[in-house]
């Protein structure tokens, strides 16, 4: 068990907490929606997605963002996970991002859906 992202409290007065599957997807979102620069005390963590998200829309930039999450991935989480593919899609003013992994501690797949606003 981990701590819930983001932080709440449970219906015991506790700390939220969620099971390592859950939080392995947790910090994926935060490496893919945290703006280097971002974090005080890690300002290289984070892969810049969203800034990337208003550039123009060509193979070229796709391509570029598609390695860039996956070398994020790699540096922040390569122990807990090994990125098998990402696909990132920018419509209208939706941001989407699809992450297939596998946990390395069970070789178990998983496949990650997010998505972010971008207005």
């Amino acid at each position: 068990m981990a701590l819930a992202f983001p932080f709440g409290i449970d219906s015991r007065g506790r700390s939220r907490e969620v099971y390592d599957d859950v939080h392995i997807r947790d910090m994926i979102e935060q490496v893919l929606f945290t703006v280097p620069g971002e974090r005080v005390n890690r300002p290289d963590f984070g892969c810049g997605l969203l800034q990337l998200a208003f550039a123009p829309n060509n193979d070229a930039l796709a391509a570029a963002v598609q390695m860039t999450v996956q070398g994020s991935l790699q540096q922040w989480l390569g122990e807990l996970i090994e990125v098998e593919a990402v696909q990132v899609e920018s419509l209208d003013a939706r941001l989407s991002v699809t992450v297939q992994y596998i946990v390395r501690r069970d070789r178990e797949r998983q496949l990650a859906r997010f998505s972010r606003g971008l207005a």
